[in-house]
């Protein structure tokens, strides 16, 4: 490689054009003539077409004549004959660099006992290398890589490698770095290297699951692994570990139910788990010292070692993470993973970055990274290999680790192709996989029209999105603490919870095509829980109250038209001690407390029969808006303190012919009239709630005090 001092420098900024950047300090930034050619080659004299000062030094903008190879060394000449190298710049980020490099198949290593494979993409590299580490004795050698067409670099190498540990080493802009395969599968412990390994060893066959004929029969609960089962009275063996989630009939104080028992006492049908990629923010030799969420991705299809019992060994957090989808499956629970494609930990030290600078983020128009996420670098969903290594990664998680379902985090910073891209993909594995995210507008420099935003959601169909119109109108904002929505007891609320309640479909006055789009939720991991802002908002109130707000708030998600979605610990009032923000907060804090539930037994199972009663009728679970418009009506005129609502003529979709269903918000007496004289049996009061009738009424019923009360006419 030829030693260059750059006493100026020059870019290839698009396939033709070079921008050339001369400090003031060197002929005071004048240039007359360049030329370009590699080295001892015929060089071409370049045209200058625009030359601007910018103060410091001097920019000079120059066609080329000759098409450039990227991947080979060239020269740049001033008219004083000495030369820089010429470096690659904003070229990676242009459509023709994005057309000539893309390539569609495999990336990644091929491991057999004979030989393996490896393949990555880097099309601005000059040179690469494999480096294999033999972990027991630290031995390290080089293979070097072939370039072949479309930038991809491979080289198969013979012999047994499992369990030898691997990066990429590659010299881009006569820079040498070395960097983790982004399509590892396997890394070693904190992820400072790829490990090779066999994955036909931990492969299992998916267990067979309970029917789910529409994504609205899902009733999400969110979870953090750690969370579940690191509260010293979880009465699990594997605290806070992957293992954790396969432990069943483990108990908490006052034998309460734990753990896997109790999601399947429950009742919901997914369970999403916050991110368990490989993540920044835990020391996996000692993870109990330090706490994250999550949001820190660095390898993306390689599970975190903090979860494992041995993060030293690759195949431990492999085979421990498959066993606790494989369990949850077992017990008829689905699992949704939380992916973090928006963003990495940290752009200057991750793969991507490493192996094609420039290539993998989005840029302002001044050259700066787009921070639209807000940690310091926004993903380029938009260009075709970023697209790829998306599509790519799901595809994996969905095939080796039988996911059932992803939620998006930040997705509105994606673009609307990408996202359909992954749709299309998991249908063809299975139609049945969830895809939903956070549809959040953010400021990254992608035109509002390509974001895959709630306000672009006619675009994506078959795209969920939370629903933060939901979450305001019965929460109250969650960015402003002392605001209170309807379940508050805010009556001004009272006609978008209508809305909401109706799935937020556009003829319903919502921004969604049909009700599959909505993910209607009052909590999750994010801000304030429901009880803290409730401290906070209606504190003023004494604590019996409070919680019947809770209920009354829990009970729209779950019988609201849509899918609903529930933070773990809502049904017993989870508390964070008042901290909005707890991605790095202690155990203590993060942790689900089952003393705390083992308190509100007869609160949890009020949630579980209204989980009972929404899977007992396919009515409170429409799949489109024409459903929705057919068959539910308001009942009006009321009180501004009641919504209730009539499911008319429902005989088809379950046990009933007609569904009643009322709110109210304040503590006084109301008496609600009802559609007919016949006789209604109410299934849902202020403290119990099922598919069997409680009493019956006739004509009206006497709401007396905060709650829900569900009433139906039998066929």
């Amino acid at each position: 490689m030829l030693q260059i001092n750059r006493n100026f420098a020059a870019y290839l900024d698009a396939m033709n054009v070079v921008t050339v950047l001369v400090p003031k300090s060197y002929f005071n930034g004048e240039m007359q003539t360049f030329t370009l050619g590699m080295p001892y080659g015929e060089r071409h004299p370049l045209t200058i077409e625009r030359k601007t000062d910018l103060g410091e030094s001097v920019k000079y903008e120059c066609l080329c004549p000759i098409p450039i190879e990227i991947g080979r060394e060239y020269l740049l000449y001033d008219h004083q004959g000495e030369a820089t190298d010429l470096q690659i710049g904003a070229v990676v980020r242009t459509a023709a660099f994005d057309e000539q490099f893309f390539y569609d198949g495999d990336l990644g290593v091929v491991y057999t006992k004979k030989e393996t494979t490896f393949r990555v993409w880097a099309p601005t590299a000059t040179e690469a290398k494999v480096k294999l580490v033999q972990p027991q004795t630290n031995e390290v050698d080089y293979i070097p890589l072939k370039r072949l067409e479309k930038g991809v670099w491979t080289a198969t190498v013979c012999g047994d490698l499992e369990g030898m540990y691997y990066t990429y080493v590659v010299c881009v802009n006569k820079i040498w770095r070395e960097a983790v395969d982004p399509y590892a599968v396997a890394v070693s412990v904190n992820g400072g290297y790829g490990v090779i390994v066999d994955l036909a060893k931990t492969r299992t066959e998916k267990p067979p699951l309970p029917p789910l004929s529409s994504p609205t029969d899902a009733i999400i609960y969110e979870m953090h692994i750690r969370d579940f089962t690191i509260h010293p009275d979880s009465g699990v063996v594997h605290k806070g570990k992957y293992l954790g989630l396969t432990e069943l009939n483990t108990k908490g104080p006052n034998h309460t139910t734990t753990g896997l028992s109790y999601l399947k006492e429950l009742g919901i049908t997914h369970v999403e788990l916050l991110p368990f990629n490989d993540f920044a923010g835990i020391d996996e030799r000692d993870p109990l010292r330090q706490y994250n969420w999550g949001y820190n991705p660095v390898h993306y299809n390689a599970p975190e070692g903090s979860y494992a019992t041995d993060p030293t060994d690759p195949y431990a957090r492999i085979c421990e993470l498959k066993r606790a989808i494989h369990t949850l499956q077992e017990y008829g629970i689905r699992v949704i993973m939380d992916v973090v494609y928006n963003h990495v930990y940290i752009r200057e030290q991750s793969s991507f970055e490493k192996i094609v600078p420039g290539y993998y983020f989005r840029y302002d128009e001044y050259g700066n990274p787009a921070n639209g996420t807000g940690v310091g670098n926004d993903i380029a969903s938009e260009r075709k290999m970023v697209r790829k290594w998306i599509v790519d990664s799901v595809r994996f998680w969905a095939e080796e680790y039988h996911v059932d379902g992803f939620r998006f985090d930040l997705m509105g910073i994606l673009d609307i192709e990408t996202m359909k891209a992954v749709r299309e993909t998991l249908d063809a594995l299975d139609p049945f996989i969830l895809v939903f995210g956070e549809g959040w507008d953010l400021p990254t420099p992608l035109p509002s029209k390509q974001k895959a935003t709630m306000h672009n959601a006619e675009q994506l169909p078959r795209i969920g999105y939370f629903n933060d119109y939901f979450r305001d109108s019965v929460k109250g904002s969650t960015f402003q603490l002392l605001d209170r929505g309807f379940a508050l007891g805010n009556c001004d609320h009272r006609e978008k919870v209508k809305v909401a309640i109706s799935g937020s479909t556009r003829k319903k006055g919502g921004m969604f095509l049909h009700p599959l789009q909505t993910v209607n939720y009052v909590e999750c991991h994010d801000n304030h829980t429901f009880w803290d802002k409730m401290e906070a908002a209606n504190g003023h109130e004494n604590e019996q109250t409070r919680k019947k707000r809770q209920k009354l708030a829990t009970a729209i998600v779950l019988l609201s038209q849509g899918i609903p979605f529930l933070h773990s610990g809502q049904e017993f009032y989870r508390t964070k001690q008042g901290i909005d923000n707890s991605y790095n907060a202690p155990d203590s804090i993060n942790q689900i407390d089952w003393v705390r539930k083992s308190e509100h037994e007869d609160d949890i199972r009020y949630i579980q029969g209204l989980i009972e009663l929404r899977k007992s009728h396919r009515a409170f679970r429409f799949s489109t808006d024409e459903e929705i418009n057919h068959y539910l009506f308001f009942l009006e005129p009321m009180p501004s303190s009641i919504i209730a609502y009539h499911l008319r003529g429902v005989e088809q979709y379950g046990p009933w012919r007609d569904i009643v269903v009322i709110y109210h918000n304040q503590e006084e007496k109301q008496d609600v009239f009802l559609p007919d004289e016949d006789k209604w049996y109410v299934l849902c009061d202020e403290v119990r709630s099922g598919t069997a009738p409680l009493f019956s009424v006739q004509k009206k019923i006497r709401v007396d005090g905060i709650g829900t009360w569900v009433l139906v006419k039998q066929m």
